[in-house]
């Protein structure tokens, strides 16, 4: 089973000077279908996923500016805003607006007609294909194209905290990348769980796969 750092154990030991990129999952959703018109798109938080993005937004530490970068679907927009409610109803700074930014909604994408076609037909074992092999049709090279999401994720934030709210498409292949983490159709990421890339001065980068939940695992 692949193996997450609580979110609030991870702030907790946080060092002043640490600068934090967030990759992580929106929070609960609705049930989606194959039948569903626009593949999800419309599909939005539950009232627990709620509650889950603005706790998470709780476990920051007081100090220090944030900006929130998310998906253009809207249940990853609302965990956005939702975790920068939360960071200021304990008395962190007013969250700023979040920005929208297209390529955490399809990152990863490389032929769309066939990235369709898998989500009505067998998206699971079509990712965890691509994780394997690190080729699929559907897909961009997986290595290599996990090393632009850091790089994009390190030029857009310019914050002490950098949020960046996605999909569980595009977050279990930067898992699997930086941390070596293995998935099956049956063993997923749960939501409000991700990654979060630390940059602190005199030191080498590091990558912490986080959690918001009291599991980072979500089990079919």
């Amino acid at each position: 089973m692949n193996r997450y750092v609580s979110a609030k154990d991870f702030f907790a030991n946080l060092s002043p000077e640490g600068r934090v990129y967030l990759l992580v999952r929106h929070g609960e959703r609705r049930h989606i279908t194959p039948q569903d018109p626009d593949s999800g798109a419309h599909v939005g938080l539950t009232d627990a996923g709620r509650r889950q993005a603005f706790d998470l937004g709780t476990m920051f530490p007081k100090e220090g500016d944030a900006v929130y970068f998310s998906s253009p679907v809207g249940r990853c927009v609302e965990t956005a805003r939702r975790i920068g409610e939360g960071r200021a109803s304990v008395g962190g700074p007013v969250a700023a607006p979040v920005q929208v930014l297209q390529p955490l909604g399809d990152f990863f994408v490389r032929d769309f007609e066939q990235y369709r076609a898998v989500l009505n037909e067998n998206f699971y074992p079509s990712i965890c294909r691509w994780i394997e092999k690190g080729e699929h049709p559907a897909y961009c090279p997986l290595a290599s194209r996990a090393e632009e999401m850091r790089q994009m994720m390190l030029e857009k934030g310019t914050a002490r905290f950098n949020v960046f709210t996605s999909h569980d498409a595009w977050i279990v292949p930067c898992l699997a990348h930086f941390c070596h983490f293995n998935f099956t159709p049956g063993v997923w990421m749960n939501f409000l769980t991700g990654l979060a890339i630390v940059v602190e001065p005199g030191a080498l980068d590091r990558i912490v796969p986080i959690t918001g939940l009291n599991d980072g695992n979500l089990l079919f």
